[in-house]
């Protein structure tokens, strides 16, 4: 089993930093799994944030937050960080974060483990 718990969410105002922490456990969780950021806004699909590999040497990011957004890991601690600054009202949403051994980093669909989520508002 492997169990993602995502922390760091809040209210902030608009232009204000965030960083999301995903702590990752489990007996079968291993740190050769490539992790994602996803997100969810109130009627809308969920949509790709940022995703790194599990050597954290590539890492890959969404047009909306590329330059605001930094995705990194720490192995030795199996948690995954996402550090947000600058944010904008239209980054409020649920942050979700999810484990993957392989495919498109950038497809939900290659995601095998998800977090529960943990709620961004961004006021403006």
């Amino acid at each position: 089993q492997v169990q993602l718990v995502e922390s760091g969410g809040g209210l902030v105002q608009a232009g204000g930093s965030l960083r999301l922490a995903c702590a990752a456990s489990g007996r079968t969780f291993s740190n050769y799994y490539n992790m994602g950021w996803f997100r969810q806004a109130p009627g809308k699909e969920r949509e790709f944030v940022a995703a790194i590999s599990w050597s954290g040497s590539n890492t890959y990011y969404a047009a909306s937050v590329k330059g605001r957004f930094t995705i990194s890991r720490d192995n030795a601690k199996k948690t995954v960080y996402l550090q947000m600054n600058s944010l904008k009202p239209e980054d409020t949403a649920v942050y979700y974060c999810a484990a993957s051994q392989g495919g498109s980093l950038l497809y939900y669909g290659s995601y095998d483990h998800w977090g529960q989520g943990t709620q961004v508002t961004v006021s403006s």
